[in-house]
């Protein structure tokens, strides 16, 4: 049976959705879309007329689609080349999904998808399907074709594995440019102490360059450390712009709901740094540098306006 244009139509009132649900599933907003394009394919060869709630038929599919690639994904990030990060999303992105609750910011944030890498695939779809999107425990059953008594034992183990992680601050647009800034003077002032400050004890500095662009495979412990190496990362060299093409401006920004250093050469997105910030400070800083996860980022920062740069490296 021909697709019509109302069926066409439905799919893609459902699209947003579907992509936010993906990209919280898998981390990456390419996996995401493509995920979401496979959907389509599937809807577009099936008899849509029998179908009774196209809603749950769409999410059944690309969650079980998603289950399948985060199987494959934990062999193939065994031959990643060097430490994997999600792919940040700038703030306004739609593929962030629904912001309404303190529940569904966390959910995305970026320190919650970099927990989520510790949860099976089926952890991981029952808590996104719960925590972000409010699904009742029946329907993700009916979803993931479990009962609703695991569903509900799964959410709680999910969710324990989640909170083990530090204590987050929730941070409004005002408060994160100001973090930023603090960071950015702290980091260009050449000593470590200023850094020092802002970090917490235990602070952690990780990278993602997938093999493409310089990033160290372990990370930086412990505050001292840390800022040693920010100090470095932050002085202008030669060497860091011939790595990025280019002189890199850096701005305020938020990505994933956390203060965010973005650095852009000519347009282009070359580094998104995500500060993660507990009640002792910072306590966690990740950087993604792989230009084949930066994509999105560039395309969003083309559509958006970010006022003046805070530095030039």
């Amino acid at each position: 049976m021909a697709m019509t244009m109302s069926d066409v139509a439905r799919f893609e009132a459902a699209r947003p959705r579907l992509e936010a649900i993906a990209y919280r599933l898998l981390g990456s907003a390419g996996e995401a879309e493509d995920a979401v394009q496979e959907t389509f394919l599937r809807w577009q060869a099936t008899d849509v007329s029998r179908i009774e709630v196209p809603e749950a038929w769409l999410t059944k599919v690309l969650t079980n689609y998603c289950l399948n690639q985060l199987t494959s994904a934990r062999a193939r990030r065994e031959t990643y080349v060097g430490r994997w990060l999600p792919e940040p999303l700038l703030a306004g992105d739609p593929m962030l999904g629904p912001a309404d609750s303190a529940e569904q910011r966390e959910s995305v944030s970026y320190a919650v998808l970099v927990l989520l890498e510790r949860l099976s695939p089926g952890e991981r779809a029952v808590y996104v399907l719960r925590e972000a999107f409010d699904y009742p425990h029946r329907e993700i059953a009916e979803l993931l074709d479990i009962t609703e008594a695991a569903s509900q034992q799964t959410y709680h183990r999910a969710k324990k594995h989640v909170a083990d992680g530090k204590a987050r601050v929730e941070i409004d647009d005002a408060a994160a440019r100001r973090i930023v800034e603090e960071f950015l003077a702290a980091a260009t002032s050449g000593r470590t102490e200023p850094l020092v400050r802002l970090l917490a004890q235990d602070a952690v500095s990780v990278g993602d360059g997938g093999g493409k662009v310089p990033a160290r495979a372990k990370g930086f412990e412990g505050a001292l450390a840390v800022a040693r190496f920010l100090r470095g990362l932050f002085k202008p060299g030669d060497a860091k712009r011939a790595h990025i093409g280019g002189v890199p401006d850096i701005y305020a920004a938020t990505a994933n709901g956390e203060p965010a250093i973005v650095a852009v050469v000519d347009g282009r997105v070359v580094g998104i740094t995500c500060l993660e910030v507990g009640a002792e400070g910072i306590v966690a800083i990740r950087s993604q540098v792989n230009p084949d996860k930066l994509v999105r980022a560039t395309e969003q920062w083309a559509a958006t306006g970010h006022g003046d740069p805070l530095y030039t490296l």
